[in-house]
C-alpha cells in the first residue's frame, strides 16, 4: 500500500485515480479537506476496496504515525499543501502552518516509522515530496530554464513555504538517511482543477458571462503541464528515482497567460458558441497586477528524461482541448464546488476524522 497525502486536491486526486486505474497497489488517502480538497473528485472510487480515505491533517503527527503503523505502507507521496499564491499574500500564516510545520510533522512521523522497518521493507521504502518550480524565483526573458541546480529564490509566501519544505526533506535525507525523492513541477492544468486558478477560472467565468480577469499586461510566462503527465512522472520517479535527488517535471510549453486565455476562448467559441454570437474574448478584462508577480517560469526537464526515460505525452494543444471538454461535460461538478455543496456532502459523510 502507498500513503498519499492531499489526495483529494487537484493533483492528488488525479494521481489517486490514475494509480488505482493502473492496477498498482492499494492507496491510503489522507486529506484535511480544506476549500480545495473535494471528495467528489474521488466518487468513482466509493465502492473500490483498493482506496481508503481518512480525513486528517499531515500536522497531526500521532494520527500519521498510527496510520503508517496500521497499514504498513511502503511509500509516502506528499501532495498536501496550500498552493494558491493570491491566498498566500492575504493569509501567509496558513501556508507556514501547512507547508512548513505540517511537512516537518509528517517527516517526523515517517522517520519514526521507517527507522523501525527491517530488511526489504526498509530498503524499498520511499518518501516522495511534490513541490513547485516557483521555489526557483523568476526568470528574465532570455534566461535559461530552471534546472535542478538553480538556487532557490522564492518571491511569495507560498513559494517561500514550499522552498522551506523542500529544504526539510533534503535535510532529513542527509541527516537521518530517510530515502526521499523530490519533484518540482511547472503549472498543472486538467480535470478537477479548483476554479480559482487561471484556466478553470477562465472557462467558468466565460460560460457564466462574467469578466475574464487578466493580471497586468498578461505577459507573465509559465510552463504548462497536463496533470495526467505529471502523474506519470511521479510514478516513474517513485519507481526508479535516485535517492536524495530532485527531478524537475515540465511540459515544454512556455506560454504567456494572455495566450492561454485566448486559446481557452477560441476552444469555447468552437465547442460552446455564445448564443448571441461574438467571441468569449470580448469578456477579457485587464486588472491590476498582484504584488510580487513573477514574470516567467520555465522548466528544463531533461534530467528526468535522461535518467528515467520520462517525457510528457500531451502537447499543450491536446491537453487544453481535453481540459475544456472536461469542464463543459462536468458543469454539475463546477456548480457544486462554487456553491459549497460538496462541503455539505463532506460533513454528512465524514463528520468525524477516522
Amino acid at each position: 500500500m502507498i500513503f498519499v497525502t492531499g489526495g483529494a486536491g487537484f493533483i492528488g486526486s488525479n494521481f489517486v485515480l490514475d494509480w488505482v486505474s493502473a492496477g498498482a497497489e492499494d492507496v491510503l488517502n489522507l486529506d484535511k479537506l480544506t476549500y480545495a480538497g473535494n471528495l467528489e473528485n474521488l466518487r468513482s472510487l466509493d465502492a473500490n476496496s483498493r482506496h481508503s480515505f481518512v480525513r486528517g491533517d499531515i500536522g497531526d503527527q500521532a494520527l500519521v504515525e498510527s496510520l503508517l503503523a496500521k497499514h504498513r505502507v511502503r511509500a509516502v507521496v506528499n501532495f498536501a499543501a496550500e498552493s494558491h499564491v493570491d491566498r498566500s499574500i492575504h493569509s501567509p500564516g496558513t501556508f507556514i502552518d501547512t507547508n512548513v510545520v505540517g511537512t516537518f510533522r509528517l517527516l517526523e512521523a515517517v522517520r519514526g516509522y521507517w527507522s523501525q522497518l527491517q530488511g526489504a521493507e526498509r530498503e524499498n521504502f520511499r518518501f516522495l515530496h511534490v513541490s513547485t518550480d516557483e521555489v526557483y524565483g523568476s526568470l528574465g526573458p532570455r534566461d535559461p530554464a530552471f534546472t535542478e541546480e538553480n538556487k532557490y529564490e522564492p518571491n511569495s509566501p507560498y513559494s517561500a513555504s514550499k522552498a522551506a519544505s523542500d529544504h526539510l526533506v533534503r535535510a532529513y535525507h542527509h541527516t537521518y538517511g530517510l530515502p526521499v525523492l523530490t519533484t518540482n513541477c511547472s503549472n498543472n492544468y486538467g480535470p478537477y482543477h479548483f476554479p480559482e486558478k487561471l484556466i478553470p477560472l477562465m472557462i467558468v467565468n466565460a460560460l457564466a458571462g462574467k469578466p475574464l480577469p487578466v493580471y497586468g499586461d498578461g505577459q507573465q510566462i509559465r510552463d504548462w503541464l497536463y496533470v495526467g503527465d505529471h502523474c506519470s512522472a511521479i510514478r516513474r520517479v517513485l519507481e526508479a528515482g535516485r535517492l536524495g535527488e530532485t527531478y524537475n517535471v515540465g511540459g515544454w510549453n512556455e506560454k504567456p497567460n494572455l495566450e492561454i486565455v485566448h486559446t481557452v476562448c477560441a476552444l469555447l467559441d468552437e465547442m460552446n458558441p455564445k448564443r448571441g454570437g461574438g467571441s468569449y474574448r470580448e469578456q477579457i478584462t485587464f486588472v491590476k497586477d498582484r504584488p510580487g508577480h513573477d514574470r516567467r517560469y520555465a522548466i528544463d526537464a531533461r534530467k528526468i528524461e535522461r535518467e528515467l526515460g520520462w517525457k510528457p505525452a500531451e502537447t499543450f494543444e491536446t491537453g487544453i482541448r481535453k481540459t475544456v471538454q472536461w469542464y463543459l461535460a462536468n458543469g454539475d461538478w463546477v456548480q457544486r464546488v462554487q456553491s459549497g455543496a460538496y462541503r455539505d456532502w463532506i460533513t454528512q459523510h465524514y463528520a468525524q476524522p477516522a
